[in-house]
């Protein structure tokens, strides 16, 4: 019986070592990536550089397969490449309606796109363009600055009042969940979130969550709501990466004047009159 007990206190103490270094190994981690993650002066997570998106997000957020683009005579080079997706779940809840508005979208997107219009993407469109963009933070505003079209929004960190009106890239209000930046949008325009097709409503409300996991990545997230368009809420998520090269920086892309023919090419007078 003596050994009996001896070997069951031994079992014992040897759980309890096992779970206190376990333990020891976890917080050790999680400080060894506190410690590594960009902190402001204040102490919170620091965004500031240039960031952008590695996928196929802007040509389609569902899941899809490579296939022919919307202006065939550029072969391959106008192609749509194929990606795993962004959504979760796989498919964005259209409304049947809506999911039929979408298709038409889709049949006309070499013209309808608002991208393809120089239109400022808005939210969540702007994270996700095949463009870099900066963060900008201070200890009481955050301002993102997009290469695409020129597009600014500043996150506001203290002003709770409501969208004055509706815009392009919406009413921004942020707030500090842990390590956590959560932004929720409002006062959007309707515009398209992808060059397939899928859009929005002036209605749709963007919650966005940017968490830094690491000097250089960033996990974000957007939930959608849209009761005009969506049968529920819906949320994407895909890393983001800093721009590491020497002299990284957002460079021009005055997209207006790429737009001009696509918008006023019918109006040209005709040749010799």
């Amino acid at each position: 019986m003596a050994v009996a007990l001896t070997g069951t206190y031994w079992q014992g103490r040897t759980t309890v070592l096992a779970g206190a270094l376990s333990l020891l190994l976890g917080l050790s981690a999680a400080m060894a990536q506190q410690a590594a993650t960009p902190r402001t002066p204040t102490g919170r997570p620091d965004f500031n550089g240039i960031w952008q998106a590695l996928n196929e997000a802007n040509g389609d957020l569902e899941p899809h397969v490579a296939t022919q683009g919307p202006v065939e005579t550029l072969g391959a080079i106008g192609a749509v490449a194929p990606g795993i997706g962004v959504v979760d779940g796989g498919r964005i809840p259209y409304l049947p309606a809506a999911l039929a508005q979408r298709d038409r979208n889709r049949e006309n997107r070499r013209t309808e796109d608002p991208e393809a219009r120089c239109f400022m993407p808005g939210v969540p469109r702007a994270t996700y363009l095949p463009h870099p963009f900066q963060i900008v933070q201070s200890d009481t505003d955050i301002q993102f600055v997009y290469q695409f079209a020129g597009a600014v929004r500043t996150i506001a960190m203290k002003d709770r009042r409501e969208a004055p009106v509706d815009s392009w890239m919406g009413w921004s209000r942020g707030r500090w969940e842990g390590n956590t930046l959560v932004v929720d949008v409002t006062g959007l325009n309707a515009n398209w979130l992808d060059r397939s097709g899928n859009y929005a409503t002036e209605s749709r409300h963007v919650t966005e969550r940017y968490t830094l996991v690491d000097a250089d990545h960033i996990r974000y997230e957007a939930t959608i709501e849209d009761p005009a368009v969506f049968a529920r809420p819906w949320t994407l998520r895909m890393p983001l990466y800093r721009r590491k090269e020497p002299g990284a920086r957002l460079m021009d892309f005055r997209c207006v004047e790429f737009a001009e023919e696509l918008m006023y090419g019918e109006l040209r007078k005709p040749a010799g009159k």
